[in-house]
């Protein structure tokens, strides 16, 4: 088995082995992961954060031993919370990074980090505020940062910032925590999760106080949560259908 880390920004995780291929996900600065399989030009991945594969560029990451990857798999999660920061190697290269980079592989990678981080798990209550942070970001499919970022990459980064895992895709998400009967039972922090008309879980949102909802939809937005579902108050429509509000916390 081999094993890599991401030594720049963010790499582009796509479906098949090829620079056109779909955009299923983002790898991001300091995230470790395991070489399922290796081309000439292409690898095959699973993320240590989620188990979430695809395929990557051989010259966008740097190949790590088993003991490192354990290293870094093992330690406390460090990650960065500035929208964006700066690495700096040991030539004194710069390396811009987005908020959620992890910070655990800095040594092993002898690069330097002076900005504001966060590890351990957070009050629930936090969550809406580090929701805030990627108000207006718009909207990528696979995205997970401030300059592109698809439902439940905003979900699943929010969660992370505040020390809580979520899995990547919105339908694995649904697994996950207990399931409400009812949306007054809810609280801030919550997911709500949204189908269409075959029943297929299609989207998610963060839940707000007094019947609001955040979520990534053309961009990261708030609007109006009822029983029905969210409500656009700008065009006056329904955009999402409610199916089940999830406590993770």
């Amino acid at each position: 088995m081999q094993y890599g880390i991401c030594n720049l920004s963010i790499i582009p995780l796509r479906l098949d082995a090829s620079d056109i291929s779909e955009l299923i996900s983002q790898v991001l600065y300091g995230e470790v992961f395991k070489v399922l399989e290796q081309w000439k030009k292409w690898s095959r991945i699973r993320l240590e954060y989620d188990n979430y594969e695809g395929w990557i560029d051989n010259k966008q990451y740097k190949e790590i031993s088993e003991e490192e990857y354990l290293t870094v798999d093992k330690a406390d999660n460090i990650y960065s919370t500035d929208l964006v920061e700066i690495i700096k190697d040991e030539n004194g290269q710069l390396y811009p990074i987005s908020i959620g980079s992890s910070l655990n592989g800095l040594s092993l990678l002898n690069h330097y980090y002076d900005g504001n981080s966060t590890s351990g798990d957070k009050d629930k209550s936090n969550i809406i505020n580090t929701a805030f942070l990627y108000l207006n970001a718009s909207t990528l499919r696979g995205g997970k940062t401030p300059f592109g970022i698809d439902c439940s990459g905003f979900t699943q980064m929010v969660y992370k910032l505040n020390g809580y895992k979520l899995l990547r895709d919105v339908s694995q998400q649904a697994t996950q925590g207990e399931a409400l009967s009812f949306i007054e039972e809810s609280e801030p922090g919550d997911l709500a999760f949204f189908d269409n008309f075959e029943g297929e879980i299609i989207h998610v949102g963060i839940i707000m106080k007094d019947n609001y909802i955040i979520h990534a939809y053309g961009k990261v937005r708030i609007d109006r949560l009822d029983h029905s579902g969210i409500y656009n108050a700008e065009t006056k429509t329904y955009t999402h259908k409610l199916r089940v509000i999830i406590k993770i916390v």
